[in-house]
């Protein structure tokens, strides 16, 4: 692996973890971290209460290419909406367990937390 890409992963890892955290002080128990199949991957997937959660963490140090929400436009939601059907059955959970999508942006220091993004 080149060593660029290392350090977006390194990157990228620091961040879901930080989100990871603060949702968990929020009240979510968080389930998995980085779930990947051969569909695409999410980054954390948690529970709020009786719901089932699947997180698209994104971090961009300033406004110049975007928000970081932005960075979620609709093939990556189609991606993730993908893989968490893939989740629900490789669980065995039922498709009538409720499910949302969220996105946390991290914008340098900056948190912010959109439920029910897509």
């Amino acid at each position: 692996m080149e060593a660029g890409r290392k350090n977006r992963r390194a990157a990228g890892s620091r961040y879901e973890e930080q989100a990871a955290a603060w949702l968990e002080q929020a009240g979510l128990q968080i389930l998995e971290r980085n779930y990947r199949c051969r569909q695409g991957e999410i980054d954390l997937i948690a529970l709020d209460g009786e719901t089932l959660v699947f997180v698209e963490v994104k971090y961009r140090s300033g406004l110049w290419a975007g928000s970081p929400e932005e960075a979620v436009d609709r093939r990556k939601q189609n991606r993730i909406r993908t893989v968490a059907r893939y989740y629900l059955y490789q669980k065995g959970l039922g498709e009538d367990l409720p499910c949302r999508f969220d996105v946390v942006g991290i914008l340098g220091e900056q948190i912010h937390w959109i439920r029910d993004a897509f």
